[in-house]
């Protein structure tokens, strides 16, 4: 069956991608990039790092102007969420009764912020950092008050913080696991950055959650800990992690598993139905383990594999993933899933503020984080792709030179593959 018509559910990275992409693979027909927020498509990683430390500025975010839409013949239907997809009818329906027929659907419906389930929590002053609109809010909140309480130390809880005391606001992070970023980093580098943030002057309060937030004038005043400790504030910040917006696939009866269930062409089973970005729960290449990802670079990586399937070239979707965060004067940046990891090696000084974290499982290399060291992530990305090997003695000796040892496992697989080829024709 020919496409001739691409509906995209999702105007956030991974959508306005995929449609970008389709364009530049050559495709011809029509392409809907719908989505519940007005306006054209705009970058989120932003609105965790430098969007706090300005005026906010919407424009600057554009992925691109209005006009890109219309000159490249993508239909922005922005504002107007989807309220229903028919698979057999093969359309879907707006808000405002609208229905849009597709050959092939692509869900890049993202995810939303998780709520704090807790007395309190919809209080004025509670704020989420999602959206542009939020970010706008927590600005706002920020430039007025004196002292803010986090909830949750992930990415963006963390991110936060460093951005309030540059502003010279009092912050306390309360966070229930006992280090901070716990689910994605190894303990080195958990301690690492609780040790920044409390040495720029966070007050860290880990193995404890929230219980409620204390209300004073009908507005957010604090919270009140686990532990029993009241933590007064001028406003409170949640970043407890997101859900996948999974309801309009499991209204159609798709398969969902914490995501949209799809195979490592990144479909789901219904062959005219995709899934990609922080909705999709995808095949990780030689196991039957799902992920699902949260990040840019997964979101631009697998609309760009999908584009490339849609307009004929066959391909799986097998991309290293990474990651980056800013919080002060240090850069993090991760490359691989390092979860499962058992053996941590450091490579370089902890208390220079520039060193690499090596992540093993046995002695299979899973991931590297890094910290101020652009070169040991780069180098690792491609140590990773090329599934070159590794031993604990050379990640941890400076010495070893990791860009050497790319450069000759690739000679050797080079000269392996003529092999096989003369084997074959003779």
């Amino acid at each position: 069956m020919s496409v001739d018509r691409i509906v995209i559910i999702g105007s956030g990275q991974a959508g306005f991608e995929a449609a970008v992409s389709l364009r530049s693979h050559g495709f011809a027909g029509s392409i809907t990039l719908v989505g519940d927020e007005p306006g054209v498509p705009y970058q989120r990683p932003p609105l965790s790092k430098a969007y706090l430390h300005c005026d906010p500025d919407r424009d600057s975010l554009a992925l691109r102007p209005a006009q890109y839409f219309e000159d490249h013949r993508i239909t922005l239907a922005c504002g107007k969420p989807v309220v229903r997809v028919d698979r057999d009818a093969q359309l879907v329906e707006l808000i405002d009764a609208t229905v849009i027929e597709y050959d092939h659907l692509i869900l890049a419906t993202g995810a939303r912020n998780r709520l704090l389930p807790v007395p309190g929590a919809d209080l004025p002053g509670v704020h989420y950092l999602r959206t542009a609109g939020e970010a706008e809010s927590l600005t706002s909140s920020m430039a007025s008050c004196s002292s803010l309480v986090v909830i949750g130390a992930g990415f963006i809880g963390l991110e936060v913080a460093a951005a309030a005391r540059k502003k010279g606001l009092d912050v306390t992070v309360v966070e229930a696991m006992d280090r901070p970023m716990a689910r994605a980093l190894s303990p080195v580098m958990s301690d690492y950055f609780s040790a920044a943030h409390t040495e720029h002057g966070v007050h860290m309060r880990l193995s404890t959650g929230a219980k409620t937030v204390v209300e004073a004038d009908a507005r957010a005043a604090g919270v009140t800990t686990t532990s029993g400790d009241v933590i007064p504030a001028d406003a409170v910040v949640v970043g407890i992690g997101v859900v996948p917006n999974i309801e309009l696939a499991v209204l159609a009866g798709l398969p969902v598993n914490n995501g949209i269930v799809v195979d490592e062409y990144l479909r789901t089973p219904d062959e005219n139905i995709s899934a990609i970005g922080d909705c999709a729960a995808y095949p990780i290449p030689g196991t039957a383990r799902l992920v699902r990802l949260e990040s840019v670079q997964n979101a631009v990586d697998q609309a760009r594999c999908l584009a490339a399937q849609l307009t004929g070239t066959s391909i799986n979707y097998r991309s290293v993933p990474w990651f980056w965060s800013e919080q002060y004067e240090s850069k993090l940046q991760m490359a691989g899933l390092t979860a499962g990891a058992d053996t941590h090696v450091v490579r370089g000084s902890v208390d220079s503020g520039a060193f690499s974290i090596f992540c093993f499982l046995g002695t299979r290399l899973l991931g590297v984080e890094s910290v101020n060291k652009p070169r040991d992530h780069m180098t690792a990305r491609k140590i990773l792709s090329s599934g070159m090997p590794l031993t604990l003695e050379q990640a941890a000796d400076t010495d070893f030179d990791l860009k050497l040892a790319i450069a000759r496992h690739k000679d050797e697989v080079a000269s392996a593959e003529v092999g096989e080829r003369q084997v074959v024709a003779s």
